[in-house]
């Protein structure tokens, strides 16, 4: 029996969190394979459903932030016996601000750590951060980079550590439910300023187009409150019948079998589940081609539109043809439906149970 021990700090609402789980339920159908999953975050908590066969590891004592250096080492302490109590054959972590901690819990024992960052290539870190990821990183046993423009800022410290671009796995979205379509424009994603829900939201309002609505799912990040501030901004715009706020829900693949158009003006991807989802639903995506992720995924002007970063104009003339063409929804629809394919939840676990696990 082979043994893979995966690391996240949570598994709340997030696009790395999900990819944790899936790849955990991925894990979990293997016979000869035992899965365990280290939750080590203040307050871990989850939001994502897992298989019963995985092994769940959370530390037992509240974490107090008033003594936050002390607790910090107690995880560090926590993460580092929990390990030596598995005896993984392989590790794999996720966070680009909590690799450099897994790292170091770790240090000195013989199991091998894969990591892989999920935010933006380009986002700095900060001094501690980057010196940290800087120099823990090279102790890896492997990095996963979620695009090939992701390996590209990391030309010096690829070349010294084995690496592999992988892409996130994609859920299909069963299209077999009976619901029927509406004219929504639906969008998915945390409520945290480089989203650009506000801009998103005015644009859509300004195209006034009769019979369609928006609709966001997403909650807060952690201390935002921007819910309040989008929900003021509808009812001054007097949009409340337009726009829809509805937070997290946990049943979101009703509303993108329930939608005719995907969009997102989000100015800053690692690589963006929500699109590959509304792809695999068979709905026509129009993205910003921010630095990572939305080009991985689409093919502009064939199975969706990319737009010049910050560009409002041009993607409300996009959205606009689209609901004026249900003819072009259907055929952009249907080709972005087969190209997801080929980030099945199998393809893409297999992908990574090879790396992390080629030598063993």
């Amino acid at each position: 029996m082979k043994n893979i021990c995966l690391v996240i700090p949570t598994l709340q609402p997030g696009g790395m969190e999900r990819v944790m789980s899936e790849l955990a339920g991925h894990f979990c159908q293997k016979s000869n394979l035992e899965v365990h999953l280290i939750l080590y975050d203040s307050n871990p908590i989850i939001f994502y459903s897992i298989p019963e066969n995985l092994v769940i590891h959370k530390p037992k004592s509240r974490f107090k932030n008033r003594l936050r250096f002390i607790y910090s080492l107690g995880r560090l302490y926590f993460l580092r016996q929990v390990v030596l109590r598995i005896e993984p054959d392989a590790i794999l972590s996720f966070g680009e601000y909590w690799n450099s901690f897994v790292l170091l819990a770790l240090l000195g024992l013989k199991y091998p750590v894969f990591v892989s960052d999920r935010c933006r290539p380009d986002k700095h870190l900060g001094f501690y951060h980057q010196s940290l990821r800087r120099i823990l990183y090279r102790r890896a046993a492997g990095i996963i980079f979620q695009t090939s423009k992701a390996r590209e800022f990391f030309k010096n410290l690829e070349k010294r550590v084995p690496n592999k671009v992988i892409g996130n796995p994609i859920r299909e979205i069963s299209t077999n439910q009976e619901l029927i379509k509406e004219n929504i424009v639906l969008t998915v994603g945390r409520l945290i300023p480089s989203k650009n829900h506000d801009k998103l939201i005015k644009s859509f309002v300004k195209l006034n187009k009769s019979g369609w609505k928006l609709i966001i799912i997403g909650g807060d990040a952690f201390k935002m409150t921007m819910m309040n501030d989008l929900k003021n901004m509808v009812r001054e715009l007097e949009a409340e019948d337009k726009v829809i706020l509805t937070g997290n829900i946990s049943d979101v693949d009703k509303f993108y079998l329930m939608s005719r158009i995907f969009v997102t003006a989000s100015e800053s991807e690692g690589f963006p589940n929500v699109i590959g989802e509304a792809m695999s639903a068979g709905l026509p995506v129009v993205a910003f081609d921010c630095t990572a992720g939305p080009s991985e995924l689409i093919t502009d002007g064939e199975d969706g539109f990319l737009i010049p970063l910050y560009n409002y104009t041009l993607l409300e003339q996009k959205l606009m043809l689209l609901m004026n063409d249900p003819d072009l929804r259907d055929r952009i629809g249907f080709k972005a439906m087969k190209r997801i394919k080929k980030f099945s939840v199998e393809e893409i676990g297999e992908k990574y149970y090879s790396f992390i696990m080629s030598d063993k």
